[in-house]
């Protein structure tokens, strides 16, 4: 599955969800009692708070992504060095030394986005996604503060 099947699968979820929560919300309500009210009008910040953060899984995707095509261009992606085991898994020692270099690259230049870039690509070989999406927002930040500003002319 691609991440943009999994994107809209969550955010028909996320419909849905709502739909449920605001018609649940909307009966509580109408009972008239107030344990019935304060919990349907607690329903109805369900929704709310769904949509924020899929909003953010979205920026952060669509901030990932033009990084990675900005690095594609100047010819700076990471390449797979990674060796495998015969059944296609990363070999572990090969991860941890990929990502010794890219650790001490980022150690080395902590200004470079692209290190960071690189970095959480590292992580994210190495199965650590907290850690990945965490140097990922990093090198995100770091690009919007060493970038000109675009031009809106």
């Amino acid at each position: 599955m691609t991440s943009r099947t999994g994107f809209f699968i969550l955010g028909g979820a996320l419909l849905l969800v709502s739909l449920i929560c605001i018609g649940e919300g909307v009966q509580l309500v109408a009972t008239g009692k107030p344990l019935g009210i304060g919990m349907g009008l607690s329903a109805f910040v369900i929704p709310p708070i769904g949509v924020w953060f899929l909003r953010q899984t979205v920026r952060f995707g669509r901030a990932s992504e033009r990084l990675a095509k900005q690095l594609e261009a100047e010819g700076g992606l990471p390449v797979d060095e990674l060796k495998r085991t015969g059944g296609g898994r990363i070999d572990r020692a090969s991860a941890d030394a990929v990502f010794a270099r890219r650790k001490a690259e980022a150690e080395a230049d902590p200004g470079d986005w692209r290190n960071f870039f690189r970095l959480a690509v590292a992580y994210a070989d190495a199965g650590d996604t907290p850690r990945a999406r965490k140097a990922m927002q990093h090198a995100i930040k770091l690009h919007g503060t060493t970038e000109p500003a675009r031009s809106t002319a």
